[in-house]
């Protein structure tokens, strides 16, 4: 599922008005930018919304593409924010439950 960072929150937030169906508490959110500094912020944003699950993939694209791992070219209707399950796995996400961060990519959730 791709939504983009400026709604984000009102996206995710279970207690929104504009929240999407998928949105939880328990829900586990992957944000993934370009080279994980905006999403780990993201990450932290939904983290103080009550979204434990919430984390962010190190290094961003720009890693899992140079560790060799699949990509392919986005595709017209990527724009659309369809929902499209992408599971991940943990082998790149990072955990920001304990990290200290003071302020606030496209995200993932499953």
């Amino acid at each position: 599922m791709i939504v983009e960072r400026n709604v984000l929150e009102w996206r995710f937030d279970p207690a929104s008005a504009a929240r999407l169906p998928e949105a939880g508490y328990d829900l586990r959110v992957i944000v993934v930018c370009s080279e994980g500094y905006t999403s780990s912020l993201a990450a932290a944003a939904l983290q103080d919304l009550g979204i434990s699950r919430a984390t962010d993939m190190a290094g961003g694209f720009r890693a899992w593409q140079l560790d060799g791992l699949p990509t392919s070219p986005a595709s017209r209707g990527a724009a659309d924010h369809s929902s499209i399950d992408h599971s991940a796995t943990d082998h790149s996400a990072t955990d920001h439950s304990s990290a200290d961060h003071s302020s606030a990519g496209h995200s993932s959730a499953s």
